[in-house]
């Protein structure tokens, strides 16, 4: 029979180990601090498994004399661990003198002696040990101090349970000593116990303190919860009283016992107004409560409270989306979560009301984080209009009014979202681009100008939205031809300029912002001022040098020409229309070719404008393929988009429901029937901690991480099984002495590179000839960098100066263990890789693999990484593929990538692919990996010999 070790504690390198004669000598000294590190050390020795039962009677003559108090509690530590018993089985003689001292102690005027005693009793589990301190133990119930009552009680459970025939009336005097006891902690100890044994007392107690028990002490309540919660197991007959008495506590002050009653409560019903009754209470503690980690709980409860009782809480939103008055972020994002996933018809326009309002309060919060929540209102006032028809109206026209406050990613989420409800809406098309044209004045972002571009150019169906979506667009353009009104306001400025030298003073003149200034700095500003004023967005834009939106405009306007002609008949206006535009478009490549322009038209924006300018001024061969190319692929490709979106939602909403779904021809489950009648939360949550559910690794797949550390010549042959965990890799490795001596102080040394620590240090061991031995290691890993772990063997040779090392073989941490595949936006991505400062870019030069999709699957499944890019858009004929990649490590560092291939008229795959990283090691790292994909697949096939 092994004893139970209660203290855990790690050992140092053992090779200066004393020896027990050593640990003799140490005790056997006067200092008190000399005895302190030799209990240490001898505590330590003895967790780790050996007893030295020889010291037992130096530790009694020479430590239990002492009255040091850290002395006498590495004692007590000493009588748990150490040997009680003599091989055949019965207490060892020394063991008597150790309970006169227990006992001693038990009598003791210092309070905290006699109740570290009786803590230190609850742990024996000797019967012949026990019984003479059984008297002593029953006195201390009595003791003026709470400290020592309140271990009493337990000390006289714990003595009942390892043997029911020394106290054996516990149960009446634990019932008597609760009767007459005031102390909330020694009541709420003393109730446990009382519940462990004798049933029928606790409820009797219980009874007793129903009138007051709103009013009973904290720790109390939460005793009396503890027993209902465990007690309703076996007697669901008891139910309704439990749920009044559950129900009564619910209004305590301790938001503990709130919790507790409300999950308890769930444990006992599942009927609709306890689980409304349950989640209120969450939801109070989630509002109330400043802890950010108590609010994320509290609202988690209500989350399995919805998909346990499906439908219940749907009334439930508006008090869900009060939790948004919090600071947290994280906080915020789950209320709406949650409440996304509760709304329904009945509330979904009271749910989009409060939504818009808190919307309206960030247009003018100074917050830190103003942006990124402004961003979670509009997914969710975005997927509640997706849901529900009868509001996508309204929820369209305030975003739309909002638009020109918003900053660019979210100004560019709503223009997302207003093209999903476009084509998914047809009733609300006209008004929602009517709205959307008159909120263009307000536009400053390039790529929420080409997104209301398209969609003018799309869903502008009607002769009078054609024509107002035209004025705005060649009002916001200005005076054309664009280079020479720039170049004539440039000479003008120039004039004044020169004008206001010769003829103004060069007295001082105060600036707006209180500094001086001169009267011909004073016109240069203002002259400055009114000509970007006078720009409109749409000019400034394409005079900075966004010549992608100009292809853009001039895309639109060719569709809203083709739309014109085929709803009215006025070749007039059909033709000033088309001589406006290639007017436009013209002035826009004159531009793009000037040094007006902040840069210079790139050629794939020229090459679109002038193709547009050809279709407009030519007469086409095939009218019906130009008219198919723009009035009907762009909007094809947009729809096969959201039918992607929709199906991978469906299938993930029928893989929860899969989950969660029973089969009509399953057994029905009794409870009253079971032999388990039901399941405690408390107990499903230890299980989950504790891994029970996770099935040890097989046998093939341990054989695989198994490295060869040294060679079979070696006198030590050593290997190791790598296993790795979430943040460290435990190193078992294996030594055989090959040699016909004996190896002594064999000692197994470990270094790093990269960002890995040795966390503890293997101990020197001796092994015999021809022996086996298995030694663990610890490496903390910090990073998913490339991490390399080398080291040595150092025993000691025939002579005492001389020793013999042998140099293992390095082993390499494949930072794959710790990449994940993942998700983000489009949005977050490119957020992402403007910020990302590490870029590692590789080339593919040579490869033959049978299509592009091949090659993006190989690289998927070697990086861990997830691809972004549309399944719809990635065609496995293409010649050419551009996709996205993203994972994420468990350290929560972020990686991008970005593959560029094409396929060459020998068939072979050539491109790039571009990581970026925020940090250096990670970039590299993954490179290597890629890097070695690209090398095996880059082999070229042999031809001839």
């Amino acid at each position: 029979m092994t004893d139970v070790a209660y203290t855990l504690i790690s050992e140092p390198n053992t090779a200066g180990k004393p020896s027990q004669q050593d640990f003799k000598s140490l005790l056997e000294k006067s200092k008190d601090d000399i005895k302190i590190d030799a209990m240490k050390q001898i505590l330590i020795s003895m967790v780790n498994g050996d007893s030295m039962p020889d010291l037992l009677m130096h530790v009694i003559r020479y430590v239990m004399p002492s009255k040091n108090k850290e002395l006498k509690k590495l004692l007590y530590f000493y009588w748990e661990v150490c040997p009680k018993l003599d091989s055949d089985g019965k207490l060892k003689q020394e063991m008597i003198l150790v309970c006169n001292a227990i006992q001693h102690d038990l009598q003791h005027p210092n309070e905290y002696i006699r109740g570290n005693t009786l803590r230190f009793l609850s742990k024996l589990k000797e019967p012949d040990l026990l019984e003479p301190l059984v008297p002593s133990c029953r006195q201390c119930l009595e003791h003026r101090h709470a400290y020592v009552r309140k271990n009493a009680a337990f000390a006289v459970f714990a003595i009942h349970q390892v043997s029911e025939h020394l106290i054996p009336d516990a149960a009446e005097l634990i019932a008597s000593f609760l009767a007459v006891e005031t102390d909330s902690t020694c009541k709420r100890n003393a109730f446990i116990c009382l519940g462990r044994l004798d049933r029928e007392q606790a409820l009797r107690y219980i009874q007793d303190n129903l009138p007051l028990i709103s009013a009973l002490d904290p720790l109390l309540q939460m005793a009396f919860m503890e027993f209902i919660r465990q007690d309703a197991l076996q007697a669901p007959d008891l139910n309704t009283q439990y749920l009044h008495i559950i129900s009564e506590l619910l209004d305590s002050s301790s938001n503990t016992v709130i919790y507790e009653a409300a999950t308890t409560l769930t444990i006992l019903s599942n009927s609709q107004p306890v689980v409304t009754s349950a989640a209120s209470k969450f939801i109070d503690l989630a509002i109330k409560e400043p802890d950010s980690n108590v609010k994320l709980i509290a609202l988690e409860r209500v989350t399995d409270l919805h998909k346990k009782n499906p439908g219940m809480l749907d009334d439930m939103c508006l008090e869900i989306l009060r939790i948004l008055s919090a600071q947290a972020m994280d906080v915020r994002k789950k209320a709406l979560d949650l409440t996304l996933e509760l709304v329904s018809s009945r509330n979904v326009e009271d749910v989009v009301k409060l939504l818009k309002k808190e919307l309206q309060k960030t247009a003018s919060s100074n917050e830190e984080k103003t942006s990124e929540y402004r961003q979670l209102l509009i997914s969710a006032i975005h997927t509640c209009a997706i849901k529900f028809a009868e509001v996508a109206a309204g929820v369209v026209d305030l975003l739309l009014e909002f638009m020109g406050e918003l900053n660019s990613t979210a100004a560019t989420d709503v223009i997302t979202f207003v093209k999903e409800v476009v084509e998914k809406y047809p009733e609300l098309r006209s008004s929602i681009v009517q709205r959307l044209v008159a909120s263009l004045k307000n536009v400053t972002s390039g790529k929420v100008y080409r997104g209301s571009l398209w969609i003018i150019g799309e869903y502008c169906t009607d002769e009078k939205d054609i024509q107002d979506a035209w004025r705005h667009i060649r009002s916001s353009i200005g005076e054309v031809p664009i280079l020479a009104s720039e170049r004539r306001a440039q000479n003008n400025g120039e004039e004044v300029e020169e004008e206001s030298k010769e003829n103004g003073h060069h007295g001082p003149v105060v600036l707006p912002d209180g500094t001086y200034a001169t009267e011909s700095a004073l016109s240069t500003v203002t002259a400055t001022a009114s000509k970007t004023s006078q720009q409109t967005p749409l000019r400034a834009l394409i005079l900075q040098g966004d010549f992608y939106l100009a292809a853009v405009l001039s895309s639109t306007l060719v569709k809203l020409i083709l739309r014109f002609s085929k709803t009215s008949s006025n070749t007039n206006i059909l033709n000033a229309l088309k001589a406006e535009a290639m007017l436009i478009m013209v002035s826009i490549l004159r531009v793009g070719e000037s040094n007006v322009a902040k840069k210079q038209i790139d050629e794939d924006s020229s090459e679109r404008i002038f193709s547009c300018v050809k279709f407009l001024s030519e007469e086409q061969k095939d009218e019906k393929l130009v008219e198919s190319a723009f009035l009907e692929d762009t909007r094809e490709a947009f729809r096969a988009q959201l039918d992607l979106e929709e199906k991978k939602k469906a299938e993930k909403d029928a893989l929860d429901l899969q989950q969660t779904a029973q089969q009509a021809d399953d057994v029905i489950v009794f409870r009253q029937f079971a032999k388990d009648t039901s399941t405690d939360v408390v107990a499903e949550d230890l299980a989950l901690a504790a891994n029970s559910s996770i099935k040890p690794p097989s046998l093939s797949s341990k054989l695989t991480k198994i490295t060869q550390l040294t060679g079979f010549s070696d006198p030590v042959y050593a290997e190791a099984f790598v296993q790795v965990h979430q943040f460290d890799v435990v190193l078992d490795v294996l030594l055989v002495n090959q040699t016909t001596d004996t190896l002594k102080n064999l000692s197994v040394e470990f270094a790093t590179l990269g960002d890995l620590k040795v966390v503890d240090k293997p101990t020197t061991h001796n092994i015999g000839p021809h022996g086996f031995h298995r030694i663990q290691t610890t490496i903390k890993v910090s990073s998913a960098d490339t991490g390399v772990i080398f080291g040595n063997i150092v025993y000691e040779g025939h002579h005492a100066n001389d020793n013999t090392i042998v140099i293992l073989s390095d082993v390499h941490v494949d930072i794959m263990d710790y990449i994940n595949p993942a998700n983000c936006t489009e949005a977050t991505f490119r957020k992402l890789w403007n910020e990302f400062e590490w870029e590692n870019k590789i080339t593919i030069k040579y490869c033959h693999m049978p299509t592009l999709k091949d090659y993006l699957d190989t690289l998927l499944k070697g990086t861990n990484m997830n691809c972004l890019t549309p399944g719809a858009v990635i065609g496995e004929e293409c010649q050419f593929l551009s996709a996205n990649l993203y994972a994420r490590s468990s350290f929560g560092e972020d990686a991008l990538a970005n593959l560029c291939i094409e396929k060459t008229a020998d068939d072979r795959i050539v491109g790039h692919v571009r990581i970026r990283t925020k940090g250096q090691g990670l970039a590299l790292s993954m490179g290597d990996r890629v890097a070695a994909i690209v090398r095996k697949s880059d082999k070229p096939p042999v031809a001839a010999v």
